[in-house]
């Protein structure tokens, strides 16, 4: 018995786990320079969000066409990628369909991917077109330009050859189970409603050539999926795996309450306790004062950070921001594609430096995202809402307008008169306290 090739399968698997396992260990690691925030609350209605947001798709379905289409390609990848528990079995051991005493259920289970994977490709396509060919406006905003316009497309293209490879590969598998008096190790085993249509095509070719077409296909349809598997990390498609914590994690609290911030929380008790010494002497005078809002990706908390790794880019949340409409330069799925790139600059650095972050002059504020996309907000929601995996842009914004607001001074100037009236004469207008109330005598 030949074990070669079970050999350098065990090497292409473990290669393939162990670069993956590599990229969620530096994944974890850069969400974990996030600030720390208390989300293990009232697990049950979190529970509930990811079964119903994350598996159901929920709140995909709001626009029907996209959410249907996502739907089939989603329980196809992952119902027939179960496929691959056998595959690897097989690949480990020089097994042929190991699964096949299963019978009957065999049958139904291969018959159902075969379907699937051909629902699959009708979904492709019709994804292909209406990126490429329609050229949807939500996937044409300025920043979806170079490697993130491209991304869905490769996306695409590797589901693409996935599925038609593992018809192809089922197909020359029929067509060898078939041979009279038998061949090799293809046993009679499956139902192939899709392939048994493509087999034909395989009639006068010699038997040999198609059992290397059929082993051909299996090892690119499992190296494919291996590839895929790790091209995840650099890919939006990352949220096929983290749409799952980042459901559960997320804002229980109604849309339209805005935290508030600890440190500001602590200085305000500080200034309000009378047994507090104003001109004391702290009691560390080496630790850093509290940071008010953010400026970099480190300031933020590490559920925000995870926001960013799980961003579909999908433009739902621009094409239903009002800035977005009107012209400003807002987007928020630049927003958190920022958020995630700066956050891949901090990992990047902490490699090259054997662990620790060397500041590099740069930051998520100015850097990334400017002033005028933060004030271009008017925080109502509509991106948080649309969001089918429940991610919050307007967090983000918020924390970076607090930044610049209690730390720089730096609010519009409009801003910065209402909140001096308000101050000095308990209103957002320009006048005197005393003449509030002057409109009652009017006539």
């Amino acid at each position: 018995m030949n074990i070669l090739p079970n050999i350098l399968f065990a090497i292409l698997l473990i290669a393939g786990i162990g670069y993956f396992a590599r990229n969620v260990k530096k994944l974890i690691r850069n969400i974990k320079l996030g600030q720390n925030v208390n989300r293990k609350d009232n697990p049950s209605a979190r529970w509930k969000n990811m079964a119903m947001i994350a598996l159901g798709q929920s709140k995909m379905v709001k626009r029907p066409v996209a959410g249907i289409l996502h739907i089939i390609v989603y329980l196809g990848f992952i119902i027939i990628n179960l496929e691959v528990l056998e595959i690897i079995i097989d690949g480990l051991f020089g097994t042929h369909r190991v699964f096949r005493f299963l019978g009957g259920f065999y049958d139904i289970l291969i018959g159902s991917f075969e379907i699937l994977a051909f629902l699959v490709l009708i979904a492709i396509i019709i994804f292909w077109v209406r990126r490429n060919v329609i050229k949807l406006k939500r996937f044409w905003k300025p920043e979806m330009k170079g490697y993130p316009k491209n991304d869905a497309n490769y996306i695409l293209y590797f589901e693409l050859v996935l599925m038609s490879l593992f018809l192809l590969m089922n197909a020359a598998d029929l067509h060898l189970q078939f041979v009279e008096g038998g061949f090799g190790h293809y046993h009679q085993a499956g139902s192939f409603p899709i392939s048994q249509f493509i087999a034909p095509i395989f009639n006068g070719i010699d038997n040999n050539v198609v059992a290397l077409i059929e082993r051909a296909a299996w090892w690119l349809h499992i190296s494919g999926i291996l590839v895929f598997l790790n091209y995840l990390y650099f890919s939006k498609h990352l949220h096929i795996l983290l749409a799952f914590p980042n459901t559960y994690f997320a804002d229980l609290n109604a849309k339209g309450k805005i935290d508030n911030l600890e440190s500001v929380t602590n200085e305000v008790k500080l200034m309000m306790d009378p047994s507090v010494d104003p001109f004391a002497a702290p009691a560390n005078p080496d630790a850093v004062p509290a940071k008010f809002g953010a400026s970099d990706v480190q300031d933020l908390n590490w559920v925000q950070l995870l926001n960013a790794y799980t961003c579909t880019e999908c433009g739902r949340c621009t094409s239903s921001c009002p800035a977005n409409q009107t012209g400003k330069k807002l987007s928020p799925r630049k927003i958190m594609m920022d958020t995630r790139d700066r956050l891949e600059q901090v990992g990047k650095n902490i490699d090259a430096n054997k662990g620790t972050f060397v500041e590099d002059g740069k930051s998520l504020l100015n850097d990334f995202i400017t002033p005028e996309e933060l004030w271009a907000c008017t925080s109502c929601n509509a991106c948080v809402e649309e969001c089918p995996v429940n991610i919050s842009p307007l967090s983000i914004i918020m924390d970076m307008r607090r930044y610049l607001v209690m730390e720089q001074s730096a609010a519009p100037m409009e801003l910065n008169n209402m909140m001096t009236n308000i101050e000095n004469n308990g209103a957002p207008w320009q006048y005197n306290q005393m003449d509030r109330l002057n409109w009652k005598n009017e006539d």
